[in-house]
C-alpha cells in the first residue's frame, strides 16, 4: 500500500526543512515540524477555540532559537532527528494498520504526543490542557481531506474501502438468522417492536429483561420475518446490523479512533435500505470511549437517532438499565421500552418442543414428553440463579450430550433421553446427591425416612414425626411453593438431640447441612454479615455469609443453632425467609430458600420444664411450660411463620441406656480398625450409665464419661501396652473405677 503526505503536511515538512537549514541546525526535530504546521496549515485555526495558538508559536520559536547551531559547510541538508524518526514510524504503523493512504495533521500530532521527553508534546499539552482530545476529535471528524484534485480515482477506491471497513464491526442478522434457533411465541413483544419501528419519531425499541429470557432471539425472529416479507411495507427489505460495543472499542488506542470507527459504521449503514442497528448490552454506550470533559458513544449516536431514517434496537437487563442507562435521560427518551418477561413453564414447554428437532438431530437422540416437561419444571424449581427458557434449554442440551457420550448398550434405534436422565443432570447442576424425582425408589426411601432417623435418635419419636411429616408434605407438593420446605423451631434442654436430628435428616435426605452458630451473632453489626455489610463498611465487597451459602447450596438443611443467643435483628431477617423464601444481600442479589429445610434450635424455656409440676400450676406438662416461655422469648410474627415448634423431651434412663449403647458401638468401630475387640461387663456398664446420666447435661455427659474414664485406659494399652498388636479386652468396674482385663 502506498502512503503519501497530504498537501498541508507536504508544505509543513518543506517549511520545517527550511527553518532547520536557515538556522544551521544539524537535525529536523518535532519542534521544527510543529512550528511549521502552525505557520503553513490550518492547525492554528483549530487550536484557537481551545487554547492560545500565538503563545504556542512564540514558545516554539524560543525553543528552536536556542537549539545548538552547527557551523560546518560540509552539511548540505539537515537530517531527521531520532524523535522525528519515531514519529514517522508511528504514523506509518497506524496507516498500515487502518488502511490509511494520506498522512494528515491529526496523525502527525498523535505521533508527536506519543513521544517521551519531547518539548513539542509538552508545549502542545500545556496549551490545550483538558481540551486536547476534543480538538483532535474535531479535526478528525470535521476537517475534509485535502486530497489533490487529480486523485479522483484513488478517492473513489478509498470510499469503497471505507465502505468495506465499517462492515467488519457489524454482523448482518438477516444473513445469519438460519443458523440460530427459531423464535417461538413472543408474539406480543414482536408486534410491539414492529409497531415502534414504524413510528415517525423515536422509532427505537429497547428490550429490557433478565439474562436468558430471549431478548436476542426476538431480534433474530424479527430478521426472519423481514426475510419472509411478513412485515409492513415500511420494513420490507430492511437490514438489521448487530453492533458489538466490545468489538468497536477493541484496538482503539487513541482518542478519536473509537469515534471515527463508530461514525463510519453509522454513515455506512445509512447508505443501505431501511437500516436497523441492533446494539446488544446497550448500556455500554453510556460512557463508552468517554474521557473527562468529552463526549461518549451515546452523544455521538444522538444525531442519528434524531433523523429517524436510521433506527436502533437495544437490549439490556433491568440491573444494568437502572445502573447506567436510566441516568442518561437524553438517550433514554429516544427509546421506547419493551419489557421482555420470563416465560411461564407452559410457554417454555412450547418453546422447547419447537426446538427439539434441532437438538435431536444434533445429538442423534430422541426426547420423551416426560423428559421435556420435567426439564422445564425442575429447572424452574431447582436452578435459582438463572431464567427460563435459557436454563431449561441448557438442561435439554446437556442431557442430549450426556446420552450421546454414554449410550445405552444394546439399543439399536436412536438413544432416548428420559425423565430419570434429566433428573440426574439437574442433580449435578444443582450440586446435590439426590433430587425430588417422583419415582418409586424415591417414594420408598421417603416412606422409610422416619424409621431410619429413629434408629439413630432415641426417645424423641414425637419430634422426629413432626420433622418427617413436614418434609413429606413438601415432597408431595402440598405446601406453598413460595415458602421453604419447612421452618421448624426445636426447643428442649441441652444434649437431647436437637442438633443431631438436623445432621441425621440432612444425611438421610442426601443433601448438605449448612450450620450457623448464632452465638457468633450476638451484636447488631455481626448480624449484618449474614446479608453483607452496608456500602462504605469493611466487607461490603464480600457479600453475605448466609446468602452466599444458600446460593452455593440451594438444596440443604439450614441449621441456626441456639437462635435465642443472636441479636434480635436476626428475627427481622428470618421473617422474609420464612414468608417468601427469598433473602436479598447488600448488593441486590437474591438467595432462594424454596428448597431449604430451615431448622432453628433453642434452649428457651428448658429451665422451666422441671418446674412444671410445682405449685398451683402442677397440671401443666413440661412441654407446655417450655412453649409458654418460647412465646415470651420470640415475637408473635416470628412464631406465626413457623411450620411447627418441635418440643424435645428430657433424657430418661431408658434413653440414656440406648445412647450409651450407641456410643460404645461407635467406639468399637474404631477399636476394630486396630484389631481390638471390647467386651463390657454389667458392672462397667452400670458405672458408665450412673456417671453419664444427668437430666441437666443430656447425652453430652455420656461423651465426657467415656472420654475421661474409658478411652485413656484403652489408649495406653494400644500405644505401649498389651494391645499394640490387637487382642481382646474386657471392661470391668470395681469400687467405682473402670478396670481393663487384656487378653494378649
Amino acid at each position: 500500500m502506498e502512503i503519501k503526505l497530504n498537501t498541508e503536511i507536504e508544505r509543513a515538512m518543506s517549511d520545517a526543512m527550511n527553518i532547520a537549514e536557515q538556522s544551521h541546525h544539524e537535525y529536523i526535530t518535532p519542534e521544527h515540524l510543529l512550528l511549521s504546521m502552525l505557520r503553513t496549515t490550518s492547525l492554528a485555526q483549530c487550536i484557537e477555540p481551545y487554547g492560545n495558538a500565538k503563545q504556542l508559536e512564540k514558545e516554539l520559536k524560543t525553543f528552536v532559537r536556542n537549539i545548538e547551531k552547527v557551523e560546518n559547510e560540509n552539511i548540505l541538508m539537515p537530517d531527521f532527528s531520532a524523535q522525528m524518526h519515531t514519529v514517522i514510524l508511528y504514523v506509518t504503523h497506524v496507516c498500515e494498520r487502518d488502511g490509511i493512504q494520506d498522512i494528515n495533521i491529526p496523525l502527525i500530532l498523535r505521533g508527536i504526543l506519543n513521544l517521551e521527553d519531547s518539548w513539542a508534546a509538552y508545549l502542545l499539552k500545556k496549551t490545550l490542557g483538558g481540551n486536547l482530545d476534543a480538538m483532535l476529535w474535531e479535526m478528525e471528524m470535521l476537517l475534509p481531506d485535502e486530497a489533490d484534485d487529480d486523485d479522483d480515482f484513488e478517492q473513489s477506491n478509498a470510499e469503497q474501502r471505507q465502505e468495506e471497513e465499517w462492515q467488519k464491526y457489524v454482523t448482518c442478522v438477516n444473513d445469519v438468522v438460519e443458523r440460530h434457533n427459531p423464535l417461538i411465541g413472543r408474539d406480543r413483544e414482536l408486534e410491539r417492536t414492529i409497531q415502534v419501528l414504524c413510528r415517525k419519531d423515536k422509532n427505537n425499541p429497547l428490550h429490557v429483561g433478565e439474562a436468558g429470557v430471549g431478548k436476542t432471539a426476538l431480534v433474530y425472529g424479527l430478521a426472519a420475518r423481514i426475510n419472509s416479507g411478513d412485515v409492513p411495507e415500511r420494513l420490507r427489505g430492511s437490514k438489521i446490523f448487530m453492533m458489538d460495543m466490545g468489538t468497536m472499542v477493541a484496538g482503539t488506542q487513541f482518542r478519536g479512533d473509537f469515534e471515527k470507527r463508530l461514525k463510519d459504521v453509522m454513515e455506512g449503514a445509512s447508505k443501505t435500505t431501511a437500516p436497523i442497528i441492533y446494539i446488544d448490552e446497550i448500556h455500554n454506550i453510556v460512557g463508552a470511549g468517554k474521557i473527562e470533559g468529552s463526549l461518549d458513544a451515546s452523544n455521538i449516536l444522538k444525531p442519528y437517532m434524531e433523523k429517524g431514517d436510521l433506527r436502533f434496537i437495544g437490549s439490556t437487563t433491568y440491573e444494568e438499565f437502572n445502573k447506567y442507562f436510566s441516568k442518561s435521560q437524553g438517550i433514554m427518551r429516544r427509546f421506547q421500552q419493551i419489557d421482555i418477561d420470563e416465560p411461564t413453564t407452559d410457554e417454555t414447554v412450547k418453546i422447547i418442543r419447537g426446538l427439539l428437532p434441532r437438538y435431536e438431530s444434533f445429538h442423534n437422540v430422541t426426547y420423551t414428553d416426560e423428559a421435556v416437561e420435567y426439564a422445564v419444571t425442575a429447572s424452574a424449581k431447582y436452578i435459582n440463579d438463572r431464567f427460563l427458557p435459557d436454563k431449561a434449554i441448557d438442561v435439554i442440551d446437556e442431557a442430549g450430550a450426556y446420552r450421546e457420550l454414554h449410550p445405552v448398550k444394546g439399543r439399536r434405534k436412536k438413544q432416548e433421553v428420559t425423565k430419570a436422565l434429566v433428573a440426574e443432570i439437574i442433580a449435578k447442576m444443582c450440586k446435590v446427591d439426590t433430587m425430588a424425582v417422583q419415582s418409586s425408589d424415591d417414594n420408598d426411601r421417603m416412606a422409610t425416612l422416619r424409621e431410619r432417623i429413629e434408629s439413630q435418635i432415641y426417645g424423641q419419636q414425637e419430634a422426629v414425626t413432626q420433622v418427617v411429616e413436614a418434609v413429606q408434605m413438601a415432597r408431595a407438593g402440598l405446601l406453598d411453593d413460595n415458602k421453604p420446605l419447612a421452618s421448624l423451631l426445636f426447643v428442649g434442654p441441652t444434649g437431647v438431640g436437637k442438633t443431631e436430628v438436623s445432621r441425621v435428616l440432612a444425611k438421610e435426605m442426601g443433601i448438605e447441612l449448612v450450620r450457623f452458630d448464632m452465638s457468633e451473632y450476638t451484636e447488631k453489626h455481626t448480624v449484618a454479615k449474614l446479608i453483607g455489610s452496608p456500602a462504605g463498611y469493611v466487607g461490603y465487597e464480600d457479600g453475605g455469609l448466609l446468602t452466599d451459602a444458600i446460593r452455593k447450596s440451594p438444596n440443604c438443611v439450614l441449621l441456626l443453632d441456639e437462635i435465642e443467643k443472636a441479636h434480635p435483628d436476626i428475627y427481622n431477617i428470618l421473617l422474609q425467609v420464612m414468608d417468601y423464601a427469598r433473602l436479598t444481600d447488600n448488593r441486590g442479589r437474591k438467595a432462594d430458600f424454596r428448597n431449604v429445610v430451615v431448622i432453628m434450635t433453642s434452649n428457651a424455656g428448658a429451665q422451666f420444664a422441671s418446674q412444671a409440676a410445682i405449685g398451683f400450676g402442677g397440671g401443666i406438662t413440661k412441654g407446655e411450660a417450655m412453649l409458654k416461655q418460647v412465646k415470651k422469648t420470640f415475637k408473635p410474627e416470628f412464631i406465626n411463620r413457623l411450620s411447627g415448634i418441635v418440643v424435645f423431651n428430657e433424657m430418661d434412663r431408658h434413653m440414656a441406656e440406648l445412647i450409651l449403647d450407641k456410643k460404645l458401638r461407635l467406639l468399637q468401630e474404631k477399636l476394630t480398625a486396630r484389631g481390638v475387640t471390647m467386651t463390657l461387663s454389667s458392672a462397667a456398664r452400670d458405672l458408665l450409665l450412673q456417671q453419664g446420666f444427668t437430666r441437666d447435661h443430656g447425652a453430652r455427659e455420656m461423651d465426657r464419661v467415656i472420654a475421661t474414664q474409658l478411652k485413656p485406659l484403652l489408649s495406653r494399652e494400644i500405644l505401649y501396652g498389651k494391645l499394640q498388636k490387637g487382642g481382646n479386652v474386657t471392661v470391668d468396674a470395681k469400687e467405682g473405677e473402670i478396670l481393663l482385663n487384656v487378653e494378649g
